[in-house]
């Protein structure tokens, strides 16, 4: 009982913002709903089958899929260098640390409107760099081969500082005297790395593959501040398909049952990716 009652203000907080919010979106996604989100007729499960019946939501999915494609691995690759070489014992290296992992205090409508400067074609740094190697300039935001590359790359950036930290710390955790005593066997850089290094931060990279998947599968503030799902709806993620439905055209039960269909995708997904990754993981 004592044990209990240190555990209710966190059950009362998760009650309150996620168990009443999930079953309250299940209900909801059994009705139509009138202009203020309140079920008005039950039709059952008639919205899932629309849902799979469009193909908006089928396109929308793609292009969430492809999203993820864009910033997770490249994010975790890129932050798994970063930390490296924050691990370098250098003189200021703290200072390269505080760098390296300052994206994390950015909000993101902060960095979306940083980034939509930097793709500006008249002014934009990134024309300026195109125009040292006599490239015309490319409208990032606006063309739809360029729009959800361009904001995937936002998202990397975004996601440096957290998984830089993360990967760092895990690094730091390895014991000296393992790459001592591989040194004293012929170990070289890149066996020591390959062997030893990645090894020992499994944990840290498959908790990183998991929670950026589910942000990525979520991502909702970049797209909206950018490209507002276009050009074209080259952009338009699933999260965002939901917020157009919910509260540009008022359908709350279409949007909910489009929620629904989202939150079971990501359950699925991460249940995968513990089953496959978990055997490759190296507890210390």
């Amino acid at each position: 009982m004592q044990g209990f009652l240190y555990l209710v203000p966190a059950i009362v907080v998760f009650v309150a913002f996620v168990f009443y919010p999930l079953a309250n979106s299940i209900k909801l996604s059994l009705y139509q709903t009138d202009l203020f989100g309140k079920g008005q007729v039950f039709v059952g499960v008639q919205q899932y089958k629309d849902i799979f019946a469009s193909g908006d939501f089928g396109r929308s999915l793609k292009i969430t899929f492809l999203y993820a494609l864009y910033t997770v691995i490249p994010g975790i690759v890129i932050s798994l260098l970063l930390a490296l070489m924050a691990n370098w014992r250098l003189a200021g290296i703290r200072v390269y640390r505080m760098i390296f992992s300052s994206p994390i205090v950015v909000a993101v409508a902060s960095a979306s409107i940083i980034w939509a400067m930097i793709f500006s074609p008249a002014q934009g740094m990134l024309r300026y760099i195109l125009s040292l190697f006599g490239r015309p300039p490319v409208n990032w935001l606006a063309d739809p081969k360029w729009a959800l590359l361009s904001v995937s790359m936002v998202a990397v950036w975004r996601g440096l500082g957290f998984n830089t930290i993360l990967l760092l710390s895990g690094i730091q955790s390895v014991s000296e005297e393992l790459y001592e005593s591989a040194k004293l066997d012929g170990a070289g850089p890149w066996t020591m790395f390959w062997k030893m290094t990645l090894p020992m931060i499994s944990p840290v990279l498959m908790f990183l593959l998991v929670v950026s998947t589910i942000n990525a599968l979520q991502s909702f503030g970049e797209i909206n501040i950018l490209t507002q799902g276009g050009p074209a709806g080259s952009t338009k993620v699933v999260v965002y398909s939901i917020y157009r439905e919910a509260f540009f055209n008022y359908n709350f039960g279409f949007a909910a049952a489009e929620a629904m269909v989202l939150f079971l995708i990501v359950l699925i997904l991460t249940i995968i990716q513990f089953g496959l990754m978990e055997r490759q993981v190296f507890y210390q």
